[in-house]
């Protein structure tokens, strides 16, 4: 069945988003998440004792992990708040399985290696950018999966399955200092642009404003122009009152708030 839509021919460029979204092949913290994903669906039946429950919470984890992160990139074109949920659960699923590997060691009694360890350091040195490195450590195809995989292999294949295990934790560690700053980033995204239906409005607003001014130019709802702060002359950021009488809807705020406190109404 052809899902084209009849008034896209299927060799019409591609319409244009008001948001970004996708690309998650591309995001380091994915890339980690599936080599985490992909050793853990080895370690655990290897390891972890048969008919316990352990090995699917494991493989669960781990995949929740990385289908986060895939999920909430593709959110981002719609809802800020729901990609920045999507990244906190990825978060949540590798602390998860960080305390897994944490009790497979602890309850076998093998040694936990310190973040000061050799093995430690050299396990974390792989995940840093070397001038040596090949292109394909950072392709985000199939063939960047093997490239990276065979560069943590020795260790995650390791037959001293507490060797493995430190490795994976090591690799969690990484992947979830990558998820704390994306997660600060959105954050930061989220309180200076605001949400997409702010992003929305200001859209509608300047192809209002731009027909208004131009009709026979046919409006880009790309680029809206926000107006300057009356009182610190900022740049300012469309807002959407959430309490009083004019609780949903949409003005100017300053992007200092709550420090400066200057406001516009919306061009009518």
């Amino acid at each position: 069945m052809n899902n084209q839509p009849a008034n896209h021919p299927p060799d019409s460029p591609k319409p244009r988003r008001l948001r970004p979204s996708g690309g998650y092949r591309q995001l380091r913290s994915f890339q980690m998440a599936t080599v985490i994903y992909d050793a853990t669906v080895i370690f655990a039946p290897r390891n972890v004792r048969h008919l316990s429950r352990t090995i699917d919470q494991m493989e669960q984890a781990a995949r929740s992990g990385r289908q986060n992160i895939a999920e909430g990139s593709r959110a981002a074109a719609t809802s800020s708040q729901t990609e920045l949920r999507l990244v906190q659960v990825a978060r949540a699923s590798l602390d998860e399985l960080l305390l897994d590997y944490e009790d497979f060691l602890r309850h076998r009694k093998l040694r936990a290696w310190d973040k000061d360890d050799p093995e430690a350091k050299a396990v974390r040195e792989l995940g840093f950018p070397h001038p040596a490195d090949p292109p394909d450590l950072s392709d985000p195809t199939e063939r960047g999966n093997r490239a990276r995989w065979a560069r943590y292999a020795p260790w995650l294949e390791h037959a001293d399955p507490a060797v493995a295990a430190n490795a994976l934790i090591c690799l969690i560690h990484q992947t979830n200092y990558l998820l704390d700053q994306q997660i600060a980033a959105l954050e930061r995204g989220f309180i200076r642009d605001g949400g997409y239906s702010e992003t929305l409005a200001a859209a509608r607003i300047a192809e209002r404003e731009r027909s208004r001014r131009n009709p026979t130019n046919p409006p880009d709802p790309a680029q809206a122009k926000a107006p300057d702060c009356p009182r610190c002359g900022k740049p300012m950021a469309l807002r959407t009152a959430r309490k009083g009488p004019n609780a949903g809807k949409s003005f100017w705020g300053c992007p200092d708030f709550p420090a400066c406190q200057g406001a516009r109404p919306l061009a009518p």
